[in-house]
């Protein structure tokens, strides 16, 4: 696909998102205050739990009201304190996030309330993980994998594949670089881009710029502190998702841990949204990360206790999902065809 088909695409995607939101607009809330949800699909209408506002967004962390959903322009920092500060040394309020948001299965989470991962048979939401744990917090992640192929069939469905760092004991942040296809909070379509994300300090979730990458390109996404090593925690953190084939990369610089201490981290994840038949998935059996993790004092460990979670069960379509877990390579299984 071209440069320009591909701006095409989001131009009509963005209209036609406009015109469904314009008309599901509740009473007293305008259009200014929806324009973050412009780039959503109206996939992001449907396929959904049938509790959850029709107004509300995808992000890989489950539906956001749009006004809790914040590009983070590039070079732009994130205060702790949630005010952005420009690169002209300007410094904006804190973004507020006044409504409550929803796990992919429905369930309501109160604005800086814990997440809790409730999945329906139907495919929206983690799908399936590989992951580890350690006792003290863990440095740094990389993870290099490669853009698969396209699905053979559009359905307006959103899937997400990614590395990350979670609290285990305090499960309210996470902070990935994404793969993403499909149209959906940001951008997007029927063409893969990569974000990075971190969700959600004060209750917003905050993303990079997406840039546009190919079927067959190199992806390597990296998390790693602002701190020295030997130090359990590091305030801030940056999220880099680079495409290694082209040389672009779309950062989310020192962005806050918010008294998260990462000591989860996922080698490998797919998160996916109104997946209604196999051909939804990319047409190939899976996607392999390839994985370095780093323990709290900077050292590479050498087998890491990789651990397989399929998080949905009997899942509808079964499409032949699975983990492989091994020393540096952890792959996400499905069938794409």
């Amino acid at each position: 696909m071209t440069q320009g088909n591909r701006s095409l695409n989001r131009f009509f995607a963005a209209c036609l998102a406009i015109a469904g939101l314009l008309f599901l607009l509740p009473a007293g809330l305008s259009a200014q205050e929806t324009a973050p949800a412009a780039a959503s699909s109206v996939s992001a209408l449907m396929n959904r739990p049938p509790n959850v506002p029709q107004e509300y967004v995808i992000t890989p962390f489950g539906y956001f009201h749009p006004s809790c959903v914040a590009l983070l322009a590039e070079g732009d920092t994130l205060l702790p304190d949630g005010r952005v500060q420009h690169t002209d040394g300007t410094v904006e309020a804190a973004h507020v996030c006044n409504y409550p948001h929803y796990t992919s299965g429905g369930v309501v989470v109160a604005a800086n309330a814990k997440a809790s991962r409730i999945h329906s048979p139907e495919i929206s939401g983690w799908l399936e993980s590989v992951s580890v744990t350690t006792s003290e917090s863990y440095h740094k992640i990389t993870a290099s994998w490669v853009v698969p192929p396209a699905p053979t069939s559009e359905d307006g469905q959103v899937l997400y594949l990614f590395p990350g760092f979670e609290d285990s004991n305090d499960v309210i942040s996470i902070v990935q670089p994404v793969l993403q296809w499909g149209a959906a909070t940001g951008g997007g379509g029927d063409y893969w881009v990569l974000g990075s994300w971190n969700c959600c300090p004060s209750g917003v979730s905050w993303y990079s710029p997406f840039v546009d990458v190919n079927v067959g390109d190199t992806i390597l996404g990296t998390i790693s502190p602002n701190c020295e090593t030997g130090i359990e925690y590091c305030p801030t953190w940056n999220v880099v998702g680079k495409d290694e084939t082209t040389g672009e990369e779309t950062t989310l610089a020192k962005t806050p841990a918010e008294k998260q201490v990462w000591n989860w981290a996922f080698g490998a994840v797919s998160e996916d949204y109104g997946v209604g038949r196999c051909s939804d998935f990319p047409d190939n059996s899976g996607v392999t990360f390839t994985v370095r993790l780093y323990d709290q004092n900077g050292n590479p460990i050498t087998n890491p206790d990789w651990q397989g979670t399929q998080w949905i069960s009997n899942p509808n379509p079964n499409c032949s999902y699975g983990t492989k877990e091994t020393r540096g390579a952890e792959t996400v299984e499905y069938s794409g065809n």
